[in-house]
Protein backbone atom coordinates (compact mmCIF):
# COMPACT_ATOMS: atom_id res chain seq x y z
CA UNK A 1 0.00 0.00 0.00
CA UNK A 2 1.00 3.61 -0.34
CA UNK A 3 -0.31 6.86 -0.25
CA UNK A 4 -0.71 9.16 -3.19
CA UNK A 5 -1.85 12.04 -4.71
CA UNK A 6 -2.61 13.45 -8.31
CA UNK A 7 -1.41 16.73 -8.02
CA UNK A 8 -2.18 19.82 -10.97
CA UNK A 9 0.51 22.81 -11.33
CA UNK A 10 0.76 26.04 -13.68
CA UNK A 11 4.93 25.29 -14.61
CA UNK A 12 6.21 29.03 -15.70
CA UNK A 13 9.37 28.13 -16.39
CA UNK A 14 10.06 24.70 -16.74
CA UNK A 15 14.02 24.75 -16.71
CA UNK A 16 13.69 26.20 -12.92
CA UNK A 17 11.18 23.63 -12.31
CA UNK A 18 13.35 20.70 -13.69
CA UNK A 19 16.07 22.02 -11.16
CA UNK A 20 13.51 21.56 -8.54
CA UNK A 21 12.83 18.61 -9.65
CA UNK A 22 16.49 17.30 -9.80
CA UNK A 23 17.14 18.71 -6.31
CA UNK A 24 14.36 17.08 -4.50
CA UNK A 25 14.13 13.42 -5.98
CA UNK A 26 16.91 12.11 -4.39
CA UNK A 27 15.16 13.41 -0.87
CA UNK A 28 11.82 12.54 -1.84
CA UNK A 29 13.44 8.68 -2.62
CA UNK A 30 14.46 8.50 0.78
CA UNK A 31 11.56 8.60 2.35
CA UNK A 32 10.28 5.75 0.25
CA UNK A 33 8.47 8.27 -2.35
CA UNK A 34 8.52 8.89 -6.11
CA UNK A 35 6.25 9.83 -9.12
CA UNK A 36 3.93 7.27 -11.32
CA UNK A 37 2.84 9.63 -14.09
CA UNK A 38 4.42 13.08 -15.25
CA UNK A 39 2.38 14.62 -17.99
CA UNK A 40 2.91 18.19 -20.07
CA UNK A 41 -0.65 19.29 -20.90
CA UNK A 42 -2.10 21.67 -23.11
CA UNK A 43 -5.77 21.51 -22.61
CA UNK A 44 -7.80 21.03 -19.61
CA UNK A 45 -11.39 20.67 -20.30
CA UNK A 46 -12.90 20.87 -16.79
CA UNK A 47 -11.47 22.33 -13.74
CA UNK A 48 -13.27 22.92 -10.41
CA UNK A 49 -10.88 24.93 -8.45
CA UNK A 50 -10.50 27.26 -11.93
CA UNK A 51 -6.60 27.60 -11.19
CA UNK A 52 -4.94 27.14 -14.37
CA UNK A 53 -2.69 23.63 -14.70
CA UNK A 54 -0.10 22.51 -17.35
CA UNK A 55 1.36 19.89 -15.67
CA UNK A 56 -0.26 16.50 -14.14
CA UNK A 57 1.25 14.08 -11.82
CA UNK A 58 1.16 11.45 -9.55
CA UNK A 59 3.00 11.40 -6.63
CA UNK A 60 2.91 8.66 -3.77
CA UNK A 61 4.69 8.08 -0.42
CA UNK A 62 5.02 4.59 1.65
CA UNK A 63 1.83 6.27 3.73
CA UNK A 64 0.37 9.87 4.63
CA UNK A 65 3.02 10.41 7.56
CA UNK A 66 6.41 9.98 5.13
CA UNK A 67 4.23 12.07 2.71
CA UNK A 68 3.69 14.91 5.68
CA UNK A 69 7.70 14.21 7.09
CA UNK A 70 8.85 14.77 3.88
CA UNK A 71 6.79 18.44 3.26
CA UNK A 72 7.82 19.64 6.82
CA UNK A 73 11.54 18.91 6.01
CA UNK A 74 13.87 22.06 6.21
CA UNK A 75 16.19 20.65 2.96
CA UNK A 76 12.82 19.98 1.40
CA UNK A 77 11.63 23.62 1.90
CA UNK A 78 14.79 25.19 0.97
CA UNK A 79 14.87 23.44 -1.79
CA UNK A 80 11.25 24.57 -2.81
CA UNK A 81 12.23 27.82 -1.75
CA UNK A 82 15.16 27.76 -4.58
CA UNK A 83 13.55 26.57 -7.34
CA UNK A 84 9.47 25.91 -7.00
CA UNK A 85 8.65 29.07 -5.81
CA UNK A 86 9.41 31.11 -8.59
CA UNK A 87 8.81 28.36 -11.18
CA UNK A 88 5.33 27.63 -10.43
CA UNK A 89 1.74 30.07 -10.83
CA UNK A 90 -0.70 27.41 -9.39
CA UNK A 91 -1.01 24.57 -7.70
CA UNK A 92 -3.93 22.14 -7.38
CA UNK A 93 -4.31 18.97 -5.61
CA UNK A 94 -6.63 16.71 -7.45
CA UNK A 95 -7.19 13.90 -4.81
CA UNK A 96 -5.32 11.99 -2.62
CA UNK A 97 -6.04 8.43 -1.97
CA UNK A 98 -4.38 5.28 -0.08
CA UNK A 99 -3.61 2.88 -3.28
CA UNK A 100 -3.15 -0.91 -2.40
Amino acid sequence: MSYEMIVGLQVKNDEQYDLYRQAMTPLLENYGGGFRYDFRISEVLKNEEGRPINRVFAIFFEDKKSMGSFFANDKYLAIKAEFFEGSVEATTIISEYVRS
